[in-house]
């Protein structure tokens, strides 16, 4: 038998809501990409053997896509990212196979890296792998900046603190399984 967790009750639940189909407009959408290559870029800027190896594949085009959203970037020959134009070809498609939303948060929460479909330039989505498993984000360092040492890593500390649990509860929740008794 197969185990549930207490949220799929509320994904199927939501999933059935008669909601209509939300599009934001195109100009959003655009401003959100940019804004996310500039966050990109900002944190391969922090490690140079990242953008060496994306500037080995300069002028390359992922297409990273779920459900209805997708995100098109193209490799510059500095070793960063822009946004490809939209009717260009993609070398790698980057595909989220997990459609559900609340499933894919459970998996990122746990640290797991979500199912993906890989169409394409092989050497590139080994590339984009590398960057996936090497490149970090050290917040702590950026908030520092503009808070101070000591503030910063006590938010961090927090940060740190309030993840870890969230990741022990989402663990318990998706061991429970109707009619037996919680661990």
């Amino acid at each position: 038998m197969a185990t549930q967790t207490p949220f799929s009750f509320l994904e199927s639940f939501a999933e059935k809501l008669p909601l209509p189909k939300f599009a934001p407009p195109a100009w959003a959408v655009n401003e959100a990409q940019r804004r996310i290559v500039l966050l990109l870029n900002h944190v391969l800027m922090q490690e140079s053997e990242a953008m060496t190896r994306l500037a080995r594949h300069k002028d390359q085009i992922v297409l990273a896509q779920w459900r209805t959203f997708y995100f098109k970037l193209v490799a510059t020959p500095a070793g960063l990212l822009d946004l490809a134009d939209p009717d260009a070809k993609p070398d790698l498609v980057l595909t989220v196979t997990d459609e559900s939303p609340l499933a894919l948060a459970q998996a990122v929460f746990k640290g797991e890296k979500p199912a993906v479909r890989i169409e394409g330039d092989v050497q590139l989505a080994a590339e984009v792998n590398w960057l996936a498993e090497h490149v970090r984000w050290d917040m702590e360092e950026d908030l520092a900046r503009i808070i101070g040492d000591v503030p910063a890593h006590t938010l961090a500390q927090m940060a740190q603190t309030m993840s870890t649990s969230l990741r022990e509860f989402l663990a318990k929740a998706a061991a429970f399984a109707p009619g037996k008794s919680a661990k």
